[in-house]
C-alpha cells in the first residue's frame, strides 16, 4: 500500500512530531525546500529584485518577463523558480535542456501552457541552436513559427500562445548565446555561495522538519563542511543523522566529526578529490603554474570535471588561484594540506 508524502510545514516554527520523517522521506529533497520566501534564507539582493518585478507584474495584471538564474549547482535555483511560480499563482511546468531534443519538444511544451503559467527550463545551456531559434520569438512575441512542409513549397505557420513567465537556470551561462542571453529582460540573477550563518539556519530548519535533535556546535560543524552550498548541508545532515541512528547515540558536535570523518569530508568541506587535486598541484607540478589538463591526466579525471565541480570551491576559500599559464597553489592550500598530515614538496609559485 502507497504512502502520501507529507508537505512541508509551512509555518518555520511549527514543531515536527517523530513520526512525521517517516512520512516525508519518500520525496525527501523535495520535503527540505523553502515552501515560502520567508523559509528561503541567503540571496536577499536577488529576493528584493524578484519581489519588485513580481509586484509589479502583478500591479499590472501581466506575467513577469523572462528570469535566468545562473551559478554553481545546489545554490536554490529551482527553489526559487517553485517561490516565484507559488507567489504568482501560476502552474510551474518543468522540463530540462537535455530533454528537448526536437522542436515538436518545444512546440508541445509551449502550445500546452495556459495563461499566466510558469516554463521552467534546468540547464538551459543544453538546447541545441535549432531549438534556441523557435524559443527566441516565443519569448520575445509571444508566438511559435512551426514550418511545415520542406523545400520551396515549406511555409511557416504562426501558432500565438498565451501570456507566460520563462524562468531558466544553468551552471554555465557562458555556454549560452548572447541572443537568448538577451531575452531574459526580466533579469538574469546570480546566486552566489552561502555564509556559514545562513547555512547553520538552513541546518537548523531542515533538522526541525526531519524531527532531528542536534546541538547547536554539531549545526556549526555541519555548516563548517557544507562547501556554502545548501543542498551539501542537508546532504551532510541526513548522512549525519543516519550514522547517529545506527550507533545510538545524540547528535553532537563528536558525532558530527565521526560521521564526516567516515564520509572523509575535512574541517574545510574538501573531499578526498579535492585534497588530491591539492596534493597533486603542489607534488607533482610544484605548486603550478598548471594547466587543467595536466591536472586531469595526473588525477585521471575529466579537465571538465575539476573545472566545473572542484575548482569552484577551491577558488572560493583561496586555495587555488587561476592564472594565464594555469593553476597555482596558494599559501593557504600549503597549509591546510599540513594540517592534514601532508607533506608537500614544492616552492609556491
Amino acid at each position: 500500500m502507497s504512502r502520501t508524502p507529507a508537505k512541508a510545514p509551512k509555518d518555520p516554527d511549527l514543531e515536527v512530531t517523530p513520526q512525521e520523517p517517516q512520512r516525508v522521506e519518500i520525496f525527501l529533497d523535495s520535503t527540505l525546500r523553502p515552501s515560502s520566501w520567508k523559509e528561503y534564507v541567503g540571496q536577499e539582493s536577488i529576493k528584493q529584485n524578484l519581489h519588485i518585478l513580481i509586484t509589479a507584474a502583478k500591479e499590472r495584471s501581466t506575467p513577469p518577463e523572462h528570469i535566468l538564474f545562473y551559478g554553481p549547482p545546489g545554490l536554490g535555483k529551482t527553489t526559487l523558480a517553485h517561490l516565484i511560480a507559488r507567489e504568482l499563482g501560476g502552474v510551474l511546468r518543468s522540463t530540462s535542456g537535455p530533454a528537448i531534443e526536437r522542436v515538436g519538444d518545444l512546440a508541445a511544451l509551449l502550445s500546452n501552457l495556459s495563461p499566466g503559467d510558469i516554463l521552467f527550463i534546468d540547464e538551459i545551456h543544453r538546447l541545441s541552436r535549432t531549438i534556441e531559434e523557435v524559443l527566441y520569438p516565443a519569448m520575445e512575441s509571444g508566438v511559435l513559427n512551426i514550418i511545415i512542409g520542406k523545400g520551396p513549397s515549406a511555409r511557416t505557420l504562426e501558432l500565438p500562445l498565451p501570456p507566460f513567465t520563462l524562468i531558466a537556470a544553468t551552471t554555465r551561462v557562458a555556454s549560452l548565446s548572447a541572443p537568448l542571453r538577451s531575452r531574459f529582460s526580466g533579469g538574469s540573477f546570480r546566486l552566489e555561495f552561502y555564509s556559514e550563518e545562513d547555512i547553520a539556519q538552513i541546518i537548523r530548519r531542515s533538522a526541525k522538519i526531519l524531527g532531528i535533535k542536534i546541538d547547536e556546535e554539531g549545526v556549526d560543524e555541519i555548516a563548517r563542511r557544507s562547501r556554502a552550498t545548501p543542498r551539501t548541508a542537508n546532504y551532510l545532515l541526513k548522512r549525519v543523522r543516519d550514522y547517529a541512528q545506527l550507533k545510538k547515540i545524540p547528535l553532537s558536535k563528536k558525532t558530527v566529526e565521526d560521521a564526516l570523518g567516515l564520509l572523509e569530508v575535512d574541517t574545510l568541506g574538501l573531499t578526498p578529490l579535492d585534497r588530491k587535486f591539492l596534493t597533486v598541484l603542489i607534488e607533482r607540478f610544484g605548486g603550478g603554474p598548471a594547466g587543467v589538463g595536466a591536472l586531469g591526466a595526473a588525477l585521471s579525471e575529466e579537465p571538465s570535471t575539476l573545472s566545473e565541480v572542484h575548482e569552484p570551491y577551491l577558488l572560493q576559500l583561496g586555495l587555488i588561484e587561476r592564472t594565464p599559464r594555469g593553476r597555482t597553489a596558494t599559501s593557504k592550500a600549503y597549509q591546510h594540506l599540513k594540517i592534514q598530515g601532508a607533506e608537500p614538496q614544492g616552492t609556491l609559485v
